[in-house]
């Protein structure tokens, strides 16, 4: 059966004042049906499944809504901070899958391109943990599959044995859209970004295979990496930036060294400029497969030299490296950090390159983010176990292999020197 043709209001209209719903993360967001679903406001108890929504819709904010998050980002910080009934599912992204398998909304949707000529929508920006569940709402009578088709997103290539387009055959609901994708904001590198960036670009060889994560650090890494010499680099990230495209572009990116999917970066998704979103349109050097592969770490170890570049909020003495919260305040989510953390871990050719400023100012105070022992209410996002390489701007150490006072030792001495001395006091009286 054909797919309905329904505006965005007309879609929003199907959902009942009870019901339950899930989007995918970021760029997955069906950007004019939460604009539509924003205009209601008989939503008696409304359950939203999702994680990183890219825009201000204030459904999250409406009473009778309750967002079950996997990830925070800008808005839903906002909304929380507003009061909105804003909830962290702790879960990393590769357990978005089964936490949306057991949750099973009664409405799924999804931002994709208009179908092709063989009714197929690419799932474009986005393959992550969600396609199984949409294909199991398509599927079932009592579930309810909207798609929101937007002709400004790529049509984007799957790794080979995947697929990342969804067939009309089971759509219920298609929903036109003309918005422009949403781009991610240049973010503006610190002084000290510099600095950690030097001393990661010591440990990238080349013929390496690249994970970067967001920020300023990862941008400034593999912008270096465009014009120094050397290359062959590959590319098998969670997410795809505009700094591997420009690595690309510089053709730094052979993918022809990796040890495994030969000839593409592989990913899960995309999220930067329209540049980026431009270049990835029809592009066969980019192939996007779901999350359960690319962040599995039995299969991010089988890449040779495997480089995962990625940042923290803070590091203890242990190595227990906090990256999602502060003092228990959501601020962002676990993701696949543990994931390529743990991924680069079992050969000595690989590294896990956590970086991070040696201090923070809050409310005028300066403090150390390399601290003797985690506050009250530090969440862990990743275990000392997996910590491989911490770099500050004050230099860069090795924790492998290490015992508990020669890591806490290493530590302290890229720690501020302001902050240095009662550190290293605090390492000697570790584990005596």
């Amino acid at each position: 059966m054909a797919p309905e043709t329904l505006t965005a209001t007309q879609a929003a209209a199907l959902f009942r004042p009870v019901d339950s719903f899930a989007v995918g993360l970021g760029p997955a967001n069906p950007q004019a049906l939460l604009v539509a679903l924003s205009e209601r406001d008989d939503f008696e108890d409304l359950t939203l499944g999702g994680a990183l929504i890219l825009g201000l819709y204030d459904l999250m904010g409406k009473p009778g809504v309750h967002y079950r998050c996997g990830f925070f980002g800008p808005a839903e910080r906002f909304y929380k901070a507003a009061g909105a009934d804003i909830q962290l599912v702790p879960a990393g992204f590769r357990q978005f899958a089964p936490v949306l398998e057991e949750y099973a909304p009664r409405i799924m949707a999804v931002q994709a391109t208009p179908p092709d000529a063989e009714g197929t929508c690419s799932l474009s920006l986005h393959y992550g943990a969600t396609r199984r569940e949409l294909l199991r709402a398509g599927h079932d009578p009592n579930r309810l599959l909207i798609v929101e088709v937007n002709p400004n997103l790529p049509r984007t290539s799957a790794l080979e044995g995947f697929d990342n387009t969804i067939s009309t055959d089971i759509i219920d609901v298609i929903v036109e859209c003309d918005l422009p994708p949403v781009v991610l904001p240049d973010s503006n590198p610190a002084p000290q970004d510099e600095a950690i960036a030097e001393f990661a670009l010591s440990l990238i060889p080349d013929r390496a295979t690249l994970q970067t994560g967001i920020g300023g650090i990862p941008s400034i890494v593999a912008a270096k990496l465009a014009q120094r010499e050397g290359g062959g680099y590959g590319v098998h990230s969670e997410m795809f930036t505009d700094g591997l495209m420009q690595l690309h572009l510089a053709g730094k990116v052979t993918n022809e060294h990796k040890g495994q999917f030969p000839g593409v970066s592989v990913t899960t998704f995309a999220l930067g400029s329209a540049e980026l979103y431009a270049w990835l349109d029809h592009n066969p050097q980019v192939a996007f497969a779901p999350v359960s592969l690319v962040n599995d770490p039995s299969v991010i170890a089988k890449n040779d030299r495997f480089i995962s570049i990625n940042g923290a909020i803070t590091v203890d003495l242990f190595g227990q490296v906090v990256a999602d919260s502060v003092e228990g305040r959501q601020i962002s989510g676990v993701g696949g950090h543990e994931d390529f953390v743990a991924g680069a871990e079992f050969r000595l050719e690989d590294r896990s390159l956590i970086c991070l400023h040696s201090t923070i100012e809050v409310d005028g105070e300066v403090r150390s983010r390399i601290v003797a022992g985690l506050p009250f209410g530090s969440v862990v996002s990743t275990p000392r176990h997996h910590t491989g390489t911490i770099i500050t701007e004050f230099g860069s150490v090795e924790l492998r292999g290490l015992t508990v006072r020669e890591r806490a030792f290493k530590l302290a001495s890229i720690a501020h020197p302001d902050f240095r001395d009662d550190l290293v006091a605090a390492a000697d009286r570790l584990d005596r």
